[in-house]
């Protein structure tokens, strides 16, 4: 039962880390259902924040 409760909370912090870089949140939190840790890897290392105009 605690895998489950992890694996959610994991779930939740991917998709607020997501958003934090203007990505879709929800997306986030259902690949995360599905992939776990390896989502988180994704956003951490393969999600850019957008560039922002000077």
């Amino acid at each position: 039962m605690e895998g489950v409760v992890g694996w959610g909370t994991l779930a939740l912090i991917n998709a607020g880390l997501a958003q934090g870089k203007n990505e879709s949140g929800l997306l986030w939190f259902l690949l995360s259902l599905l992939l776990g840790p390896i989502a988180t890897f994704m956003i951490v290392i393969w999600v850019k924040f957008p560039k922002k105009d000077q």
